[in-house]
């Protein structure tokens, strides 16, 4: 009797019209599930040319093909994953370079992709896919999507969580999935270095600014109660921590007086929320005098009916979010990139509270800004992790370095470490 084991898998459903949401449950690399596809799909041919009637071994298999040619098409693609993973590098290297032009890659029909990111920008990125949906290039295309905090969400993809597109907060949550062989080591290296989208650190406050907040350093005045997330999880709290900390520097102090500033913060704070979204939901429900946030955070707010103001305090640092194409991703993956850096794709970041990146797109009015017709104002010092911080390789030990990071010695002399 021949005996014949059936794998079973988690496979996409590549024409299906509706929008799936999913958690950061690690799921299998789409490598693996493609080797197991073939299994499946070989396993069922042959219980079929032994005439076998074991329905319960060949209902996973149903759904996946119902004929030899779907199987030969598996089995061709679990043997040359490999070579597709470095072909989808490849064209990642080409995406990074910012382009003002709608991409004019060929269509190959409906495809689903995966995309993980931060929490904050998921508004926009729907809008980006829709937008990119209406193009000959994207058309077919739909999408499952992951999101939470930044640093959380790009160590679900190192645990096998399925990605082909990442959109994080920080550069380092990108690096992590190049240490891990998942993205290519030049996926920086074009004129945006990776960059996608873009904002300022600002001081949302309640409706009428009654407690009177210019800048940071009324943050730390009499009974003033902040909300930020949480820079152990969160990449929105180390660009909020980083401002704040920065803003003693540009007017002139030192470093022993930012970590005084910084303390002094910490202490007034009351809430160190998961992720910048989370942040935005405490402040929203009654919690804090004021929250440290994205400028796009605070107008999408508005735009969705909360009621809230902002400050752009005069000292702040430029937010610069990366994006990146796994190695294994479907070539479409890449498509959508070239997109997102268009200026019809950073239009969409524009409308829900971006500032584009390099300031390509302009002359587009901004609802929930404090002023929609000039929706980014220029702070009076603009401060960048590049130039004021020596980039994040360096901030991100100086600051963040779970045993002798600035921030982290002050978090625990405060106890505000959750």
């Amino acid at each position: 009797m021949l005996i014949i084991l059936v794998v079973n898998r988690y496979r996409r459903a590549v024409n299906s019209p509706s929008r799936h949401w999913t958690t950061t449950t690690p799921t299998p690399t789409r490598a693996r599930k493609k080797a197991l596809g073939a299994l499946v799909l070989a396993g069922s041919l042959a219980l079929a040319a032994c005439g076998s009637d074991d329905d319960k071994a060949a209902t996973t298999t149903a759904a996946a093909a119902t004929t030899a040619a779907a199987a030969t098409t598996a089995a061709g693609s679990a043997t040359t994953a490999a070579g597709s993973a470095t072909t989808a590098g490849s064209e990642s290297t080409a995406a990074s370079a910012p382009d003002t032009t709608v991409p004019t890659t060929e269509n190959s029909g409906p495809v689903e992709l995966s995309l993980v990111a931060f929490s904050v920008p998921k508004a926009a990125n729907e809008a980006i896919e829709a937008a990119f949906a209406e193009t000959p290039q994207g058309a077919g295309t739909t999408w499952t999507e992951s999101y939470g905090a930044s640093g959380d969400q790009s160590r679900a993809v190192v645990a096998g969580l399925d990605a082909d597109y990442v959109h994080f907060s920080l550069e380092g949550d990108v690096t992590r999935l190049v240490k891990e062989g998942l993205v290519a080591d030049d996926w920086n290296a074009g004129p945006n270095k990776g960059i996608v989208s873009t904002s300022v650190v600002v001081i949302a406050v309640r409706p009428g600014n009654p407690k009177n907040i210019t800048g940071w350093d009324d943050l730390i005045k009499d009974d003033i109660q902040i909300v930020t997330p949480n820079p152990g999880s969160s990449g929105s709290a180390r660009w909020n921590i980083l401002a704040a900390y920065g803003h003693v520097l540009a007017n002139g102090g030192t470093e022993d007086d930012a970590k005084t500033y910084l303390t002094e913060f910490f202490e007034h704070t009351v809430a160190l929320p998961g992720s910048g979204r989370d942040a935005t939901t405490a402040f929203l429900a009654g919690t804090g005098d004021v929250l440290i946030s994205y400028e796009n955070e605070a107008i999408f707010a508005r735009q969705s009916g909360s009621e809230l103001d902002y400050v752009v305090p005069d000292q702040t640092l430029l937010i610069e979010n990366p994006a990146a194409v796994l190695k294994d991703a479907d070539p479409r993956a890449t498509a959508f990139l070239d997109f997102v850096l268009s200026d019809a794709g950073q239009t969409e970041f524009v409308k829900k509270g971006f500032r584009s990146v390099g300031n390509s797109v302009t002359g587009v009015d901004v609802e929930g800004a404090n002023d929609p017709a000039d929706p980014f104002p220029t702070p009076a010092k603009l401060l960048t992790i590049a130039a004021d911080f020596g980039g994040w390789s360096e901030a991100g030990d100086k600051f963040f370095n779970e045993d002798t990071g600035i921030v982290t010695k002050i978090q625990q002399d405060t106890g505000k470490t959750s």
